[in-house]
């Protein structure tokens, strides 16, 4: 079947799911692949389930109401292509080393203050998931921010050429992935694509975090709008305190704004600050950018402050690579409180220099002084180092149920492998 025939029949149902076990009423299947599952084989239970049509692959598993194309990931992407482009809606597209998450949900928190927007749910920001955002659109929708990640080389234009975006937003680039991109060179180059997409169709704009010499340097021939801790820009920003709540104040076209946020860590400064500039660059006025700001709260293990009966902890266990990991130890240094206690799990995907940049973090941490420090995972424990070290986080929990520690502030930091989030519950 043809990308426009499908089309109809997905306007028929305006839902699409690739979960067999989640069908709702009418909507449309699409059959995909993993390793260990073959979507093509669920396709007749989905209809059982409640979807009108499904979509495979697979000649044998073809019938009624179940359409046959060459490859249904491809169907996926074209279709959400087709449909972004048939909708026209102005898409700002986000990629990054670190923040993208965050920054995603600031900007469209700011713009949901004029626009009905729609934005990537969680971290739905791959092959898969980008497409799935962008068949959510509607024309109620009056803009959309789809964030974009990436582990390999040309990630980011394959999904730059899905959504084409009208505008773009590197938030950063750093250290992560590199057993995927090679280098940190081919992180730049990775995210750069964004910028290529938006450099080929001619006349686009970006939000530029000006202080940036990575993004800078990939920047030309774009017009940039730019934000940082520089006076003089489109949004000039400065921390006012941090301990553990960012406060800030930020200003545009010569008027100042004080926000206190929920947010931890002063590097999300300038998260906040591309939240503001495009909220100010698409019309939204300083009180509803200030209000947006305010009330948002972050989720999902990102720098969230959490009150235990027995300690204040800072849950960051979400992600960590070298850049977000030295970040939180330097934010958490500046914080005043005593006594201080950090829990760092393992930073994977970090390929041969792994050794290497796990030093450096146990390093510094002997500049910090920190009263406690709990090291967790092999990497760490490859490490030249005298502080405690615990295989996983089972002989954590088992070292806390043993000797829980009172009164500290805690930093929990580690990739979302390490499975540090189940630690709050025992802190």
């Amino acid at each position: 079947m043809g990308i426009d025939e499908l089309y109809k029949r997905f306007l028929e149902c305006g839902v699409v799911t690739t979960d067999s076990r989640n069908c709702p009423e009418g909507s449309m299947f699409i059959a995909l692949k993993g390793e260990t599952f073959n979507g093509n084989t669920f396709a007749a239970q989905a209809l059982e389930q409640g979807c009108r049509y499904a979509v495979v692959d697979e000649k044998e598993y073809a019938g009624d109401n179940i359409f046959l194309v060459d490859d249904c990931l491809k169907t996926l992407q074209q279709l959400a292509n087709y449909h972004r482009r048939r909708l026209g809606t102005c898409i700002i597209g986000i990629t990054g080393t670190n923040g993208k998450t965050t920054t995603k949900e600031l900007i469209s928190a700011v713009l949901k203050e004029k626009y009905n927007v729609l934005y990537t749910q969680g971290n739905f920001n791959n092959h898969i998931g980008v497409p799935l955002t962008l068949l959510r659109l509607t024309d109620k929708h009056g803009m959309a921010v789809i964030e974009m990640g990436a582990n390999h080389p040309g990630e980011i234009k394959t999904l730059v050429h899905i959504a084409e975006p009208d505008y773009g937003i590197i938030t950063n680039v750093g250290k992560a992935h590199l057993q995927g991109f090679g280098s940190f060179e081919g992180v730049i180059r990775t995210k750069g694509e964004l910028y290529d997409f938006l450099r080929e169709k001619g006349n686009s704009t970006i939000f530029i975090q000006n202080e940036n010499p990575y993004l800078n340097g990939i920047a030309h021939d774009l017009n940039c709008v730019r934000y940082g801790q520089t006076e003089g820009l489109f949004v000039s920003g400065r921390m006012v305190s941090c301990s553990p709540f960012l406060a800030f104040e930020w200003t545009s076209a010569g008027q100042t704004h004080q926000v206190q946020t929920h947010l931890i860590g002063s590097y999300n400064l300038d998260n906040a600050l591309a939240a503001a500039a495009i909220g100010t660059y698409f019309g939204v006025d300083a009180a509803h950018v200030c209000h947006a700001l305010e009330g948002y709260v972050p989720q999902n293990n990102r720098s969230q402050l959490v009150e235990t009966a027995y300690n204040k902890l800072i849950v960051d266990a979400y992600n960590a690579n070298p850049t977000s990991m030295m970040a939180a130890l330097q934010n958490f240094r500046q914080i005043e409180a005593s006594p201080k206690m950090v829990v760092l799990g393992d930073m994977k995907e970090l390929g041969p220099g792994s050794c290497a940049e796990h030093q450096k973090i146990v390093d510094f941490l002997d500049e910090c002084k920190f009263d406690r420090v709990l090291l967790v995972g092999p990497e760490f424990g490859a490490a030249t180092t005298h502080y405690e070290h615990f295989g996983d986080v089972e002989a954590v929990i088992k070292e806390v149920e043993a000797h829980r520690p009172e009164g500290f502030y805690i930093l929990i930091k580690g990739s979302n492998s390490m499975k540090l989030s189940r630690l709050p519950e025992y802190l």
